[in-house]
C-alpha cells in the first residue's frame, strides 16, 4: 500500500489526530506566550534575576522530552494525557521565548534610551513606546522557533495517552507499519513547515524590512 493510499484510506482518523495535533499546539503556545513573555520583560530588569530564571530555562530545554513527559505523569494533578503535556511543553517553551523577549530589550541601543530619557520619559513608557518595538524582531524570532519546536514536541505527548499525530508514528512503530510512520512523520513535518512558512508572512508584514532578523 502506497503513502497516499494509506492517506486516503484512513483520512478520517488521521484528520481527528491532526485536530488533536493542532489543539494541543494552539493551548501549549497561547499559555506559553502569556506566562513567559511577562517573565522576559521581568528579567531584562533585573540582571541577578535573569541569571536564575534563564539557568533554570537551559536546564528544562536540556532534558529529553520523553523523560519529561514521563516524570509529569508520576503527579497525581497531571497524570496521563492533556494536562501533563500542556505543562511539558510550556516549560520547553520557556528557554526560546524568555530568552529571546531578554535579549531582545536588552540590546536596543542605550543611547536611544538615555534620550527618551532625557524627554521625561519614565522607564515603562521607555519598555512600551522604545524597547519593546525595537526588540520586536528577536522577540518574533523566539516565538517561531516555539511554534516549530512544539509541533514537533507534541508528536511525544503520544506516549502519554495524546491522540495526536504523534500515535501514527508510535503505532507504526510497533506494528511496523511505514507507511503510518512516514505519514505522521511527514504531516508532522508538514504542519511545522506550513506554520513557520505563515509566521514568515507575517512578521513581513509586521516587522519593518530594517528591524527584520535576516536568515540564511
Amino acid at each position: 500500500m502506497s503513502i497516499v493510499q494509506y492517506f486516503l484510506n484512513n483520512f478520517s482518523f488521521i484528520s481527528k489526530y491532526a485536530a488533536t495535533h493542532f489543539s494541543l499546539i494552539f493551548g501549549a503556545v497561547l499559555i506559553s506566550l502569556l506566562l513567559w513573555l511577562p517573565v522576559g520583560v521581568l528579567i531584562s530588569r533585573n540582571e541577578k534575576l535573569a541569571n536564575t530564571v534563564l539557568g533554570i530555562a537551559n536546564t528544562i530545554y536540556c532534558i529529553p522530552s520523553l523523560a519529561l513527559f514521563s516524570f509529569l505523569v508520576t503527579i497525581p494533578a497531571f497524570g496521563l494525557g492533556r494536562k501533563s503535556a500542556l505543562l511539558a511543553l510550556v516549560l520547553y517553551a520557556m528557554m526560546p521565548l524568555v530568552r529571546n523577549v531578554y535579549q531582545g530589550i536588552k540590546i536596543v541601543d542605550k543611547s536611544v534610551i538615555e534620550a527618551a530619557r532625557g524627554m521625561g520619559m519614565n522607564s515603562w513608557r521607555i519598555l512600551r513606546e522604545i524597547q519593546l518595538p525595537l526588540a520586536a524582531p528577536v522577540i518574533f524570532a523566539g516565538f517561531r522557533i516555539t511554534v516549530v519546536m512544539t509541533t514537533g514536541v507534541a508528536a511525544i505527548a503520544a506516549y502519554i495517552g495524546e491522540k495526536n499525530l504523534g500515535r501514527l508514528i508510535t503505532v507504526g512503530l510497533n506494528g511496523y507499519n511505514v507507511e503510518m510512520i512516514v505519514t505522521g512523520a511527514l504531516l508532522i513535518a508538514l504542519i511545522a513547515i506550513v506554520l513557520d512558512t505563515v509566521l514568515g508572512f507575517f512578521e513581513r508584514m509586521m516587522i519593518p524590512r530594517g528591524l527584520r532578523i535576516r536568515r540564511g
